[in-house]
């Protein structure tokens, strides 16, 4: 079975085997950003990702907007069911961005990464400066030409951020003004060009249900299903 959860920023008890428990041997549980075990790079948390390669199911996440990109780009880039990833453990891996995994018999298009709420309030000279949490153009390349090979068709879609039309629709419920980026245009525009069952994206820290197609995540752990 295909799950997918939120943000997670490094608290282990959302990877506790209590929570966990529904996840069956062969299972995948897909983070859609913000895994925050790989942050320090100390032997705290080498202890505990090794403590991860013993669960016995598979543990897979996106980065967000809040990673230590320096440490993730350390580990190796593997072929991990028909996309390229970083393996952390033999059952732990970052889901590189642009890519589509075949997963369960499902085929999963990724894209992490996102406008952190801090850049906001940084200077034009700071904003200048390589940001990596922000997807490049070569990853937007990336993603396009391997939605082409797909017919711009998969089963699903996870992502750190929504789109920006979905993130003005939440604003406007909360009565709040949404910030329009550049990446949320390009989501925009995968919403209107590709097919797909089941969108999940993280980045708002909610648990919301917004239509047949789209779900935010955050600590609830979802079963994907065709059906809603």
């Amino acid at each position: 079975m295909l799950y997918f959860t939120g943000d997670m920023h490094g608290d282990t008890e959302r990877l506790s085997k209590t929570s966990l428990k529904g996840l069956q041997r062969g299972d995948t549980l897909i983070i859609c950003g913000d895994f925050g075990f790989i942050w320090e790079g100390n032997a705290k948390e080498q202890k505990f990702l090794d403590k991860l390669e013993k669960y016995r199911f598979n543990i897979c996440f996106l980065d967000g907007t809040h990673e230590n990109f320096e440490l993730l780009e350390k580990y190796p880039v593997v072929r991990f069911c028909g996309g390229n990833a970083h393996r952390i453990r033999k059952n732990v891996f970052h889901l590189m961005r642009g890519q589509i995994f075949e997963i369960e018999s499902k085929s999963v298009f990724t894209l992490g990464g996102g406008e952190a709420p801090e850049a906001m309030m940084r200077s034009d000279e700071e904003l200048d400066s390589k940001r990596p949490e922000v997807p490049s153009k070569q990853d937007m390349l990336t993603a396009v030409e391997n939605l082409q090979n797909y017919g711009y068709s998969v089963d699903y879609i996870a992502t750190h951020e929504p789109p920006a039309k979905i993130r003005d629709f939440l604003s406007q419920v909360d009565r709040q003004i949404a910030e329009i980026t550049a990446l949320g245009a390009y989501l925009d525009e995968l919403m209107k060009t590709a097919k797909f069952k089941r969108w999940f994206f993280g980045s708002l820290h909610s648990d919301k249900f917004i239509s047949q197609s789209f779900t935010s995540v955050f600590s609830d752990i979802i079963a994907a299903s065709d059906e809603v």
